[in-house]
């Protein structure tokens, strides 16, 4: 829950409980079917959900509304995951990162750790895995914590979630 003030003319200021409504999370995918799934499952999850094809129309997206959480395919057409991630930090956009990816781009990853991914998730994972990943990103209170670590791997990817 957020703390809003509200003030009247002449008035001290006050405070109320506002409900904070549910995390909004953008998934980017150009596989139809692991998109429609991840899409599906986090909505049923609670969760206010945008999908997109490509890293192309993500970043269109990215630029229309307020996200809580990316979670990116790595290998897609026109602009990848890494290309878009690398995209988002040039504009300071702080956004949490989930990458998914059949090969993970590690190497590339620990050369540039200033792109920040709070997790990865290896293809084939479980709704399970996804859930859990997605619950672990968003509730966590210092997303600097979940940066890079010293293996130029994601600290997140390795939690026992």
């Amino acid at each position: 829950m957020e703390v809003k003030k509200m003030s009247q003319p002449g008035a001290p200021t006050q405070t109320a409980l506002q409900r904070h409504s549910p995390p909004r999370i953008l998934v980017v995918e150009d596989d139809v079917d692991i998109r429609r799934l991840n899409t599906e499952v986090l909505i049923e999850s609670g969760y206010k959900v945008d999908a997109a094809q490509d890293g192309a129309a993500a970043w269109s997206a990215l630029q229309l509304f307020d996200y809580d959480l990316l979670i990116t395919d790595n290998n897609m057409p026109t602009v990848t995951g890494v290309e878009l991630i690398k995209k988002l930090r040039s504009e300071d956009m702080t956004l949490p990162v989930v990458l998914m990816s059949g090969t993970m781009p590690t190497e590339e990853i620990s050369q540039h750790p200033w792109m920040q991914i709070q997790a990865m998730l290896l293809k084939p994972y479980s709704v399970a895995e996804l859930l859990r990943t997605v619950k672990e990103v968003l509730r966590a209170p210092d997303q600097a914590a979940m940066t890079q670590n010293w293996q130029g791997l994601p600290a997140a990817a390795r939690l026992q979630l």
